[in-house]
């Protein structure tokens, strides 16, 4: 099934949609953006030409993608979350060959209203609170809210909260899936 675009959407020539994407109401996707399968981009979205984004991203309204960003699979980014490509902007200073990558990794959610400071890594299945200012990497899993954010807690991959403290030995399972994770000192995996 091809993309989906509404009328007042602007996909511009060279922007490549996945099979099932939705473009919804006012959205602008520029000419060198790469989209994968089956995503969902809300109204009021604009998407920049040097973005990639996987399969089966949701992002949700008001949410503008700039250069450098990297959305992996499953990736949800909550209503008018932020973007940055710039550390320190000034409108009288060109910036454009400062602009640092940001990866948010499969499976993350971006909760609505958080900012994303330019050059980060967020981890696989992390969950940013919303609201909350990330302006350092977050690892696999963790949960983090706040300004600047912190670690709170671990997530699974059901969007459950994990009954593990943020640093120390222990496991638990998923209260939804049942999945078994497994804590090391300060990083989470799936248990074998």
């Amino acid at each position: 099934m091809p993309a989906t675009i509404h009328p007042t959407a602007i996909v511009d020539a060279g922007a490549t949609l996945g099979e099932g994407t939705q473009i919804w109401h006012w959205v602008h996707v520029c000419a060198g953006a790469q989209i994968g399968d089956q995503c969902s981009l809300g109204q009021n979205v604009f998407i920049a030409n040097r973005v990639v984004i996987g399969n089966r991203v949701k992002i949700q309204n008001n949410v503008s993608v700039y250069d450098n960003v990297t959305l992996e699979d499953d990736v949800f980014c909550g209503p008018s979350m932020v973007f940055t490509n710039v550390y320190n902007p000034r409108a009288a200073v060109p910036r454009k060959a400062e602009y640092r990558d940001t990866l948010v990794g499969q499976g993350a959610t971006l909760g609505a209203n958080c900012t994303i400071v330019c050059g980060v890594t967020i981890g696989r299945y992390a969950f940013v609170g919303a609201g909350a200012v990330v302006n350092r990497n977050i690892p696999d899993f963790a949960l983090v809210v706040g300004v600047p954010a912190r670690q709170i807690g671990w997530m699974s991959r059901h969007g459950e909260r994990l009954d593990l403290p943020v640093n120390g030995v222990g496991d638990a399972q998923c209260p939804a899936t049942g999945e078994t994770y497994r804590l090391t000192g300060n990083e989470l995996h799936l248990a074998d």
